[in-house]
């Protein structure tokens, strides 16, 4: 800002100085001492306007930045000053003040929009600080947890014990299934946490949802699955049993009416063929009822490190017979060679078995038949065992159903393998997934 001649400020520090130059040339010839006094009066005078008005600038600077630190807007400066770089400091202090007032009533308005966004969104929504003071809780999720105020996460406490500890310790990324009895029903919950900084303190976000409508779905669509294929499965083998067995019996009976029962060879042949038909459906079903018994019932696992390299290649020595037989090649890829994994050894070669067994029958004409066994880490440092092929692929519509028990797209699978090969997965808090494309191969992917 240039220093303006014109003035009152200019015109007082003129007349200071010329009035101290009078003093001292007043002094310096020996004038009347009444005039010197005068005169150094007069300097005073002037002096002490001079910081009057410097103060008054000060003053009004400071109550500038007291009404910004004390959030206090409503101050105003007056612009009727004689002196306009008082006039142009006051104008400058109230525009910025209405800039301020301006930017505030924004803000106000954009919290009031995302605040409301908050409360009427679906999902329950709440917040909480590190000492458990609850910052946010949307409508949804008081509505959810069936409360009308809570402070404090252990307000939530009456709720449900196991709902405020799911909340405590879950991290950010961190997903868990809570069920929440209430007074007349029974619900499961989806938590989602999230821990975020604001002010330089740690806000934990947890979202939920209410499930039980989706999980009731397909609990009932995969009974449906579950009784067809058992329904199927069981027809296969008792429709036979009880055919043959009522010819075997109506051949008995014709027999038993005569006075001397006797069989031709031709007759004990069918005979025998009949009851051993019989023996290997009976055969067949109590197989079907033990791999259903295996599938429902599953120990828990017993979590050890286990070297991904070492178990990979004792997996590949274990088929090396079946995979030189079949002429197929097999591949075996680690990064990093020290990858670890924790998991039951036992378990997780039941499914790569599995995995290894499935991918050799899924080849017919290819003239290089290769299987590949990997192991490396996802963008998250997670551990992944890839088990692939080129084999023929698998078809759309099978894929969908592919994890369902019993479902096998093999004239003599059982259906069990990768049914409880996601079992063991999910026992490991992994999950198993797959991807193929007819005529290109599939891709089984174990991520812990």
């Amino acid at each position: 800002m240039g220093f303006n001649f014109r003035s009152p400020l200019a015109t007082r520090i003129a007349i200071l100085v010329a009035t101290v130059f009078a003093m001292a040339y007043a002094v310096a010839d020996s004038f009347n001492i009444i005039i010197i006094l005068a005169l150094a009066g007069a300097t005073l005078f002037q002096i002490s306007h001079l910081i009057k008005e410097f103060e008054e600038s000060n003053e009004n600077i400071a109550s500038f930045l007291d009404a910004i630190r004390f959030d206090d807007l409503s101050s105003s400066f007056k612009t009727d000053s004689d002196d306009p770089a008082v006039q142009r400091l006051h104008n400058e202090l109230n525009e910025a003040i209405t800039k301020l007032k301006t930017s505030r009533s924004e803000k106000d308005s954009e919290y009031q929009f995302f605040k409301n966004i908050v409360q009427h969104v679906g999902i329950g929504l709440l917040t909480f600080k590190k000492d458990g003071s609850i910052q946010i809780m949307n409508t949804a999720a008081k509505k959810l947890l069936r409360v009308n105020q809570a402070k404090h996460i252990d307000d939530l406490r009456p709720v449900s014990d196991v709902l405020v500890e799911a909340f405590l310790k879950l991290k950010t990324g961190g997903r868990e299934l809570a069920r929440l009895v209430l007074a007349d029903e029974t619900i499961q919950i989806s938590i989602y946490a999230i821990e975020l900084t604001l002010r330089g303190e740690v806000i934990k976000l947890i979202s939920m949802n209410n499930i039980q409508s989706e999980l009731d779905e397909k609990e009932m669509e995969a009974w449906q699955n579950l009784v067809r294929v058992l329904t199927h499965e069981i027809m296969n083998s008792v429709t036979p049993i009880s055919s043959l067995a009522g010819v075997v019996e109506d051949d008995i009976k014709s027999k038993m009416d005569q006075p001397i029962a006797t069989f031709n060879k031709e007759e004990m042949e069918d005979m025998h063929l009949s009851i051993q038909t019989i023996s290997k459906r009976s055969q067949g079903l109590i197989h079907f009822v033990r791999e259903f018994k295996n599938l429902s019932q599953r120990p828990q696992p017993n979590l050890t490190q286990v070297k991904v390299k070492k178990l990979l290649e004792e997996m590949a020595v274990l088929q090396k017979k079946e995979l030189i037989d079949n002429k197929i090649k097999i591949v075996i890829n680690i990064e990093p060679e020290d990858l670890m994994i924790s998991a039951d050894k036992s378990m997780i070669e039941q499914v790569i078995i599995n995995l290894v067994k499935n991918a050799m029958q899924s080849f017919s004409e290819q003239n290089e038949k290769v299987i590949q066994l990997k192991a490396y880490l996802d963008e998250k440092t997670r551990p992944i065992i890839s088990v692939s092929d080129n084999g023929d692929g698998i078809d759309p519509e099978a894929l969908e159903r592919i994890f369902v028990p019993f479902y096998s797209t093999k004239k003599t699978g059982s259906g069990i393998g990768l049914s409880l090969s996601k079992q063991i997965m999910r026992q490991h808090e992994g999950r198993i997934t797959v991807k193929s494309k007819l005529g290109e191969g599939t891709e089984f992917m174990l991520r812990f």
